[in-house]
């Protein structure tokens, strides 16, 4: 019988995969993506030093939302991750979508954070 690999364990692989060609630097960090059902997080990670420089989340007391999980928070979410790294002092980063397709959400967050700011 053939067993089908789970949705996430083939996200993993593609996390992998895309991670083994990126990395983020002092001068240019990460952009890293990881939604689940409920909510969506981002953060912007120098993976030289293996530190997270801004985060932000759908679950933000900041953001006062009813709904993490939709489209709407993931602008908000990308909105505040820019402000963030304006206050941090970060302009450009590479973007990480964390194996999940460039749509929906993930799209949403991107195109916010590139609006209010960020370069990538």
């Amino acid at each position: 019988m053939i067993k089908k690999e789970s949705r996430n364990d083939m996200r993993k692989i593609r996390h992998n995969r895309i991670r083994s060609k990126i990395s983020g630097t002092s001068s240019v960090p990460r952009l890293n993506i990881f939604r689940s059902n409920a909510n969506i997080f981002a953060q912007i990670i120098d993976d030289e030093k293996g530190v997270t420089l801004v985060s932000a989340s759908s679950i933000d007391k900041e953001l006062k939302l009813e709904n993490g999980g939709n489209v709407e928070a993931a602008t908000k979410v990308g909105e505040l991750l820019a402000k963030r790294a304006k206050k941090a002092k970060i302009e450009k980063v590479v973007f990480d979508r964390g194996g999940y397709l460039y749509h929906g959400r993930v799209e949403a967050l991107a195109n916010a954070a590139r609006e209010n700011g960020l370069e990538f």
